[in-house]
């Protein structure tokens, strides 16, 4: 059997229906066989393009002072698919054998990992010699269908983008944290805590990532984006949300730089999912967010942006929106519900910070939880950030802008190359032993130290500046992460005050998809069964 076709049944069993924890119908298939044969002879083409590169790149051809070079034996291909089956594991064994920094070659790109977490602050701080946005300006209008921001044909559209997230901090989070609260509310009042969701006393059983997803999807939709001026919500919105599932299946390919017209059914949800944002529709929504409104108003400025471009600058909010913060809830929801003593102290707390108000809950009212309110939850914030350190596998890359020595520390530099990639692996750190203490082990009190947030961890006796990092560094720290959180925070409020909430007995507990080993938070390897019914209050 050929290297391409033992690529390809591999690539199909990683990415096959059943391996993805989206609520996917049995009868949809995700990557075809075709689709996927295209591929990888889309690959074996690639490398032949690429051979000259890889030798010039041989361990033998190393300049002074670069770090090791791990190569593959697959050309091109290098430790790409090694890494993908399990990258903390894949990194961890490379690090005992040749140190903190190394550099390994995959997918035609050569990617020098800095491992040691005390180092990371200078590599965070070369902004002008380590770029990430040059990452990103690529792959972003790749995977999402718009064309560059960054070219002559739209000057000065990056720099009032960037500006527009501004709108998601400050006073404006105050207004998206209400709206968020009040959606999640119509929501659980017309799905859950209707005449239709059962007496009190009475369990019913769902699968939690299916219902995350389908409450978490739903509402922060109706929170960016708004809904019909004659109705409470989206007629199609699981019709969506399904076509949102197929499309992100893929995303690990389409990140990798995979051109979308070899993945034809892909590219065809895609343009589904864009045209959900077309401005003709959009001009019908109301009570949409500040944020959105700004966007379109920067995206209307530029004559040369055809209709379906500015839809797919939406499409890839929406992306960002919800690809994390779901599997993010879910997680959070997972381990406090595995773990009912921590469940019950969170319960506590957030009843505590109610009748700090003087507000006495009620299951037959509507609560509401001010930004203020989620800012004194200290073990619920405690719990989200352990469920992110437990569960977020991104990489934070930056892109080499010249040939030069970086300094790592007073006594350390390493040669690097223009075109070369840097890359900081926070998954490691998250798992390191002597940072954190038993870290497979998920505990409530972990951020908490003497009535406030911790933030005291050390490596080598020395303290860590970046100690959690599920949401980048620097320049590509997500500027939405202060609303993700609030969207988590008052996702597990609602569960935990309307609900009583157990795990079916009888199933293993849940694991980490690694496929999306770089990209974010990590899906679970499968969706597990849980229980939950109305609380007597």
């Amino acid at each position: 059997m050929s290297w391409l076709r033992l690529l390809a049944r591999r690539e199909c069993f990683r990415l096959s229906p059943a391996a993805v924890t989206h609520p996917i119908p049995p009868d949809i298939t995700v990557c075809s066989e075709c689709e996927l044969q295209t591929l990888v002879v889309s690959i074996h083409f690639q490398e032949l393009s690429f051979v000259k590169q890889f030798s010039l790149f041989s361990l033998g051809c190393r300049r002074e002072g670069e770090p090791p070079l791990i190569n593959g034996w697959i050309p091109y291909i290098g430790k790409a698919l090694e890494f993908g089956q399990d990258a903390n594991r894949f990194l961890d064994k490379h690090k005992r054998k040749f140190g903190d920094i190394f550099t390994v070659q995959m997918a035609g790109k050569y990617m020098t990992f800095v491992m040691d977490p005390l180092l990371f602050p200078n590599i965070i701080k070369h902004g002008r010699q380590l770029d990430f946005h040059e990452f990103s300006n690529k792959v972003a209008p790749m995977t999402f269908g718009y064309p560059p921001t960054n070219s002559g044909k739209f000057p000065h559209m990056q720099e009032q983008i960037s500006r527009s997230f501004q709108l998601l901090q400050g006073d404006n989070l105050t207004v998206l944290t209400e709206s968020m609260m009040g959606n999640l509310m119509l929501l659980l009042r017309q799905d859950y805590l209707g005449e239709g969701a059962g007496r009190e006393g009475c369990w019913r059983k769902s699968r939690m990532y299916e219902f995350c997803n389908s409450l978490m999807f739903e509402a922060t939709f109706l929170t960016m984006y708004g809904r019909p001026v004659t109705a409470p919500r989206h007629s199609g919105t699981s019709d969506l949300r399904e076509d949102f599932a197929r499309f992100d299946s893929m995303f690990p390919l389409l990140i990798a730089q995979i051109p979308i017209g070899l993945l034809r059914r892909t590219k065809t949800i895609r343009q589904k999912l864009i045209n959900y944002f077309l401005p003709h529709r959009m001009s019908c929504w109301s009570h949409t967010s500040q944020f959105i409104k700004r966007r379109s108003e920067v995206l209307e400025q530029y004559d040369t942006l055809r209709d379906t471009d500015k839809a797919a600058h939406h499409f890839a909010i929406l992306w960002a929106s919800v690809g994390n913060t779901i599997p993010a809830c879910f997680w959070s929801m997972y381990y406090l519900v595995s773990h009912p003593e921590a469940l019950e102290v969170v319960r506590q707390e957030i009843h505590d910070v109610l009748k700090l108000s003087e507000v006495e809950f009620s299951s037959d009212r509507d609560v509401t939880l001010s930004r203020e309110q989620l800012d004194k939850l200290l073990f619920l914030e405690s719990a989200i950030n352990e469920s992110l350190r437990l569960s977020s596998a991104s990489m934070n890359i930056r892109v080499v802008q010249e040939d030069f020595s970086l300094r790592l520390n007073a006594e350390r530099s390493v040669a690097v190359r223009k075109g070369d990639i840097i890359a900081l692996y926070p998954q490691s750190m998250h798992m390191d032993p002597e940072i954190y203490e038993e870290p497979q082990t998920f505990r409530l009190d972990r951020y908490i130290q003497d009535g406030r947030e911790k933030t005291d961890f050390f490596k080598d006796g020395q303290k860590l500046k970046y100690y959690l990092m599920p949401f980048g560094s620097g320049s590509s720290m997500c500027p939405g992460r202060y609303f993700a959180i609030n969207e988590i925070k008052q996702f597990l409020c609602m569960m935990l005050l309307y609900f009583d909430l157990q795990l079916e007995a009888g199933q293993s507990r849940a694991t980490l998809d690694s496929s999306r080993a770089g990209l974010g938070i990590l899906l679970p390897a499968q969706d597990v069964s849980f229980r939950y019914r109305l609380r007597a209050v």
